[in-house]
């Protein structure tokens, strides 16, 4: 059986000025500390299971230093190890714990030039009183505290590597599906969206002709319930004196958003909400082609064009 990957799991954020950092995602976006160690700090939404969703961590500079994908069984990880150690990919092993709340891990870099870390085995804190939610198929109090996302949802990652074995990477190696795309007539992919779940998308790619590295990271992405939940994000985000994107509509993905960047990572948040699911086990990739690339990133609303500021992964 071909090992496979069960869901996005978390994004590991390095800062410069982890004071800020700290206020906007514990006290603007909301998010919860499960844990704080050393200078490092673990963060999920009410209702992420995990340990976390965020780990921020400081830095000289604002950069994803890796990010986390969950297997679906225990032995999946030694089998995607086996996988791509046989392709002449260099595996790093991070023994159990090493990070707060993860297992045995494997860390790689993709063709993209990102770092992907791959685990099963996961501890779930428990959760004091002051902050536990009555229900016991939710991890916090909801609506606790500044916007309160329910949930981390996705990735948005820019390479300039070769896009043909990017694409083919994450769908024959890691078994993503590209649910739609951006796609030149000669078949050239210039962005995807990807999934191994019902989601539109996990992760997106972009692929671009030229960076300044070869990776990039463009937004982390939580998701909130309902188009009100973004309007009141947006009164939040004013209130905190912080510039904004949106709220608008994607066409890919249908779905409402909202983008804010992290005064002190310089990290892109995208605040997410509606679009659709994919139940069906026959998808058809849905093809935008270039002349359409506006259209397909907003439908209405504050654009955005993918051009603004992102964050380099890893070092040039």
């Amino acid at each position: 059986m071909n090992p496979k990957i069960a869901k996005l799991g978390y994004v590991s954020l390095q800062t410069s000025d982890m004071e800020t950092s700290v206020n906007f995602f514990q006290e603007v976006i909301g998010l919860e500390c499960t844990n704080k160690i050393g200078d490092s700090y673990y963060f999920r939404a009410w209702g992420d299971f995990e340990h976390h969703s965020l780990v921020l961590s400081p830095g000289e500079t604002g950069k994803v230093t890796h990010f986390g994908l969950r297997t679906k069984r225990k032995e999946d990880v030694e089998l995607f190890e086996q996988q791509l150690s046989a392709k002449g990919y260099e595996i790093e092993n991070v023994p159990a714990w090493t990070t707060a709340g993860i297992g045995e891990a494997i860390r790689f870099t993709a063709p993209s030039g990102h770092r992907i870390e791959l685990y099963y085995d996961i501890q779930r804190p428990q959760v004091e009183d002051s902050r536990k939610s009555v229900l016991k198929n939710q991890t916090y109090k909801s609506w606790a505290k500044g916007i309160s996302p329910r949930r981390l949802d996705h990735i948005n990652i820019h390479t300039s590597a070769d896009a043909k074995s990017v694409y083919a990477f994450f769908v024959d190696e890691l078994g993503f599906r590209i649910n739609e795309c951006i796609q030149e007539e000669d078949g050239a992919l210039l962005a995807g969206w990807m999934s191994v779940t019902e989601l539109v998308h996990d992760i997106a790619l972009v692929t671009h002709k030229k960076l300044e590295t070869t990776a990039r990271f463009h937004h982390i992405s939580y998701w909130l319930d309902d188009v009100g939940d973004i309007l009141r994000a947006a009164d939040i985000l004013k209130e905190s004196k912080l510039q904004f994107i949106g709220p608008g509509k994607h066409s890919i993905s249908q779905a409402t958003y909202l983008y804010v960047i992290d005064p002190g990572s310089g990290c892109r948040v995208e605040l997410f909400t509606g679009g659709y699911l994919i139940f069906e086990p026959d998808w058809e990739t849905v093809v935008w082609r270039p002349e359409e690339r506006k259209l397909g990133n907003t439908f209405w609303g504050d654009s955005i064009t993918g051009n603004e500021l992102i964050l380099p992964t890893i070092e040039a």
